[in-house]
This record gives structure tokens, sequence and C-alpha cells, in this order.
């Protein structure tokens, strides 16, 4: 074939041979054999038997004193896999109208992504009683231009926050840095793999991961932007001891001297941030803390009632792009110093709840 010469047709074939985010099709679609079908039987079992289950539920939880608490997870785990199978049925509609929308089909990707996430959260908040708070709003909204979303990580819930209260809210397109783990959800699988989104493989230190990160934010429009968890995983006191004494076993007491300042925050890992920020210097960085979700870190927490009746505050700081150091340490400096600001926010809502000073 002309323009195609022998050196390259296995570099040619190998690209053929992977998807985005340079999974091999073979193994995405083995995976999806797996996860469709089976989300497909477990929905259709738990929405055939439903009465039954809330009724044992309502009972156990009776007995337990839990104010319905193991009712209301049933009754979540029924809508969850309600929105995962409309969900699918949804992208199997916009891949097969591919062709007539043209390059509409991203733009009905990006719906589908916050409908599907906002549907979540709202059956979350009705179930469970959540009162959600959000200040700084105009943070997202107030300047054009893209942005560089670094969100502190608490739970399991607080994942959906960035479609519902960014991208839901203000149209901007996120792009999301992501474990690699979430692939085994349908959804995210399957329309998140059609968006500009990042699976990652966490705690590898991979140049391959990092350049996937970087790429990411390299054409950011002006309504667009990535979002990152710099922690790399959830909060949690035993990660926060773990990550100490880590750190002490190494040479540099400076971070380990970072790292014990930060009560209720992991340190950031400082690879994805940098590679960020290197890629889209002009972008500003928009800062989210939220606190509400910290005992909600596994479906036990939810069985067990964390969630009912919580309050969920949320704040966004953004700092223009021009305020951002250039240099290599004077960015990992800034980065910590925001970090404790963050911290110093949620030790102060956490005095507060317990009845300390305002």
């Amino acid at each position: 074939m002309r323009g195609v010469t022998p050196a390259s047709e296995p570099r040619a074939r190998g690209r053929a041979a992977r998807g985005p985010g340079g999974e091999p099709f073979l193994a995405r679609w083995g995976r999806r054999a797996l996860t469709i079908p089976g989300y497909g039987l477990l929905t259709a079992a738990v929405l055939a038997l439903l009465p039954v289950l809330l009724l044992l539920a309502a009972a156990v939880d009776l007995a337990r004193g839990t104010r319905g608490a193991l009712a209301r997870a049933a009754a979540m785990l029924a809508w969850y896999l309600t929105c995962e199978a409309l969900g699918l049925l949804a992208a199997g509609a916009t891949w097969a109208l591919r062709p007539a929308l043209g390059r509409r089909a991203a733009d009905a990707d990006f719906r589908l992504q916050c409908l599907w996430a906002s549907a979540l959260f709202a059956g979350a908040r009705r179930l469970f009683g959540l009162r959600l708070a959000v200040a700084g709003e105009d943070a997202l909204d107030a300047r054009p231009g893209p942005i560089l979303l670094l969100m502190r990580h608490a739970s399991i819930a607080d994942t959906l926050l960035p479609a519902v209260l960014v991208s839901s809210r203000t149209g901007r397109r996120l792009r999301y840095v992501m474990k690699r783990e979430l692939l085994w959800d349908p959804c995210l699988d399957v329309v998140g793999q059609r968006l500009p989104n990042a699976f990652v493989r966490r705690g590898t230190g991979d140049a391959v991961e990092t350049a996937r990160v970087r790429a990411l934010a390299a054409d950011l429009g002006p309504q667009e932007g990535v979002l990152l968890y710099p922690e790399g995983t959830r909060f949690t006191p035993e990660r926060r001891r773990r990550v100490l004494d880590r750190l002490a076993r190494s040479a540099d007491p400076k971070l380990l001297e970072r790292a014990a300042a930060l009560q209720r925050l992991l340190p950031p890992r400082f690879g994805g941030v940098l590679a960020l920020l290197e890629s889209a210097p002009a972008a500003d960085v928009v800062f989210c803390v939220h606190t509400g979700f910290e005992d909600v870190r596994s479906l036990a927490d939810v069985w067990n009632g964390a969630l009912i009746g919580r309050r969920i505050e949320v704040a966004f700081w953004r700092v223009p792009a021009a305020a951002i150091p250039r240099a290599r340490q004077e960015r990992i400096d800034w980065i910590h110093a925001r970090w404790l600001q963050l911290d110093a926010w949620l030790e102060a809502r956490a005095e507060c709840a317990n009845g300390g000073p305002s």
C-alpha cells in the first residue's frame, strides 16, 4: 500500500489493535462482555425482587433502629442499576445515530454523562435526605477560559460532584483523570471512553500515565477543564498514618513535615498536577473542597446509615494563571500552601460540627 513502509506496518497494526488510552480492543470488549450482561442480569433481578428486598430491609432497620438505612440503601442500589441500564441504552442510541449526529455526537455523549451523574446524585439526595450548600460558584463561571480543577477526594459519593456542580450547571466540559478500576462500571466505560478522559493506573509513577494526563490539557477550549484528585485516593486516617510512616523512612524530612501538617487531607501527589500546569500554562486553577462525606467511604457505611441527613458543604476557589508560579519548586511550594488552606477550611468546619469555635 502506498505510503506505508514495511517498518511502519507493525506500528499501524498496533494502533489498530488499541483504542483510546492505549487499551487493547480485546481487553476492552472482554471486560464489557462480562460487565454489560452482568449488570443487566443484576438489574433485572434487583428490580424484580425489590418489593421483597425493601420489606426485609425495613424489618432489619426496625430491629436495628437505623432510620431505614438498609431500605434506603436497597432503593439506592435499584436506582443506580436503573440509571446504568438507561445510560447504556442511551449510549447505544447515540452510537447508532453517530453518522447522523456527526460532530454533535460528542455533545450528546457529554449531555448523557451529565444526566447520568445528576440523576444518581438527585436520587441520593432524596433517598438519604442530603442537604447541599455550595460557596464560591462564581469561581466556575465568572471568567472565561480553561480551568484545572483540583479536588479533594474523601468518599465514593464525591465523584459525582464535578459533573453535577460544574458541568451540569455551567456547561463546562471537564476531562477526567480517573482510576482504571472504574472501567468496570459499564456506563463510565462506554461513555467515559468516548470522551477525552484518562483512566490511569494509580501509584505506578509511570511516565506513560503522566504523559496521558498531560495530554488531556494540551488543547483545552475556553469552556473546558481537566479534573484531577491530587491525593490519588480517598482520605482516611489510616491512609494518612501509612503515608506518614512511609515518609518517616524517606531521606527527605521536609516531605514528612509537610505531610504531618495536613490533618484532614493526604499530601498531594505532584506529578499529575505539575504535568497539567506545564501542559496548560494559560489555564486558571480552581480548588474544590467539601465536607460531609467523611464517614461514607464504603458501601458498608451507606448500609449502616452514615449518609442519612448529611449536610454537604462544597467550596470553590479560583487562582488566575498569571498568579501561578512558573518554576517547578515554586509550583510545588504553592500547591502545598493551597492544600494547607483547604485543610484549614476542613478543620474549621470540623470544630463547628463538634461544638468548637466558629
